[in-house]
């Protein structure tokens, strides 16, 4: 069961600006970095290092399947980044399919 974040609470108001930054592609590693004892900012940025790996491998994979992978993938991951970063700024915590349970097993 995820924690449960307040929204008013200390640890989501300093760290909403990290886990803003997990969603942005490569700039996933600066939360991992710098934030990770941060439960909030930790939860946001596996999901987002899963959606970079994701990111990376579509881009691999397109060069054997064709653009249309690559447009296809991109669609579906930037959805997901658009989810997270809505659930960031209202200061809550989703786990999204498939990717949080990848994540989970991320150990840092």
């Amino acid at each position: 069961m995820p924690k449960k974040f307040s929204e008013n609470s200390q640890e989501v108001l300093e760290g909403k600006i990290f886990a803003l930054l997990a969603y942005l592609s490569i700039l996933c590693i600066i939360p991992l970095l710098f934030k990770k004892e941060n439960a909030f900012v930790l939860k946001h940025s596996k999901q987002g290092l899963i959606l970079f790996v994701g990111e990376v491998g579509v881009f691999i994979i397109q060069l054997v399947l064709g653009h249309w992978f690559f447009n296809l993938g991109m669609l579906i991951l930037g959805v997901f980044s658009f989810i997270g970063l809505i659930q960031v700024l209202q200061g809550r915590y989703t786990r999204l399919p498939v990717v949080a349970d990848i994540a989970d097993k991320i150990t840092l």
